[in-house]
């Protein structure tokens, strides 16, 4: 059997099967063992202990059902299948040449077999001592042989079918990762349109406060110009210059984050990981604290800015 699931690759098709639907972890021996045709079965021993290390890692979790422990997938258990998606299709083929590879093996042990049978016909034909005997050694050896070619052409047409399969999944994994990727890059460039579209309309304070956060100076409108203007301006002040300061530390804060997205070579692929990651930390956030009206108002006041700082650092030109 060729090592197809080495280096991980066991670990990156047990997130491909639970993507499709939870099963318990009996099921996912018996679904790899269906993928090979019944010529490869992993163990408990080897299912089991990498499933309970997915779930360590924050990949799957499990919910007991019936006594059974049922594993689904996280949403980070996503995030790295459709990371992966390109491995992941390399993986569905060279599944589909193991297939294919112990099939032919199958197809010469037959070969061999039938060549013994011939020999042996020959053989008892030869040393039978009446004609009746060789008759039956004949007719023995005949339905042996069309038994063994009758294997081999059910097994030869179960490794096409399979092959076939394989290659028409491999290509369609391709086409979605492709059309995800994509559509990513155009939802990405649609809010950063719009971003910039809406921040151009705001202003004041907002522009002041925004421009300052985002490039490390002070706001326009300071402590002391609103004392000057009194009133209600004066608060209004007051409440920039507090904004400023929760930015500005909020900005040492951040001086370390997402250290750990490594760059790839791609800088619009870089740009999407940063983009993925934002978002899914604004999002989780809101989920656990819960979400008011006024917390949306401000998020937007900070998107706004953050475009206006975007825009200008990707429309330079070196």
């Amino acid at each position: 059997m060729p090592p197809v699931f080495a280096h991980g690759r066991l670990r990156l098709y047990l997130l491909k099967l639970l993507d499709e639907a939870p099963r318990h972890g009996y099921e996912v021996i018996r679904l790899l063992e269906e993928r090979f045709q019944g010529l490869y079965a992993p163990s408990a021993g080897t299912v089991y202990p990498r499933l309970a290390k997915l779930e360590a890692e924050g990949l799957v979790t499990h919910a007991t059902e019936g006594g059974r422990k049922v594993y689904s997938i996280t949403e980070a258990g996503r995030a790295e299948l459709a990371d992966r998606g390109g491995e992941l299709a390399d993986l569905e083929l060279e599944i589909r040449d193991s297939v294919t590879e112990l099939a032919a093996e199958i197809r010469s042990e037959v070969r061999g077999a039938a060549g013994d049978l011939r020999r042996e016909m020959r053989e008892a034909a030869s040393a039978s001592a009446t004609r009746t005997a060789e008759e039956e050694s004949w007719q023995t050896a005949k339905e042996e042989l069309r038994k063994a070619r009758q294997e081999w052409k059910e097994q030869a047409r179960r490794a096409k079918d399979e092959s076939r399969r394989a290659r028409e999944e491999a290509q369609q994994a391709r086409r979605q990762a492709k059309e995800a990727q994509e559509r990513a890059r155009e939802e990405v460039q649609r809010i950063a349109v719009q971003l910039q579209e809406q921040f151009a309309r705001s202003g004041g304070v907002l522009g002041s406060l925004a421009g300052a956060w985002l490039g490390g100076g002070t706001p326009t409108t300071a402590p002391g110009a609103a004392g000057a203007g009194g009133g209600a301006g004066g608060g209004a002040a007051a409440k920039a210059a507090d904004a400023w300061a929760d930015a500005a530390a909020d900005a040492d804060r951040a001086s370390d984050w997402a250290a750990d997205l490594t760059a790839t070579g791609d800088p619009a692929r870089d740009l999407d990981r940063l983009l993925d990651r934002f978002r899914d930390e604004v999002r989780d956030a809101a989920r656990d604290r819960g979400v008011t009206a006024a917390q949306v108002a401000e998020a937007r006041r900070h998107l706004e800015a953050a475009s206006r700082r975007l825009g200008t650092t990707f429309g330079a030109r070196s």
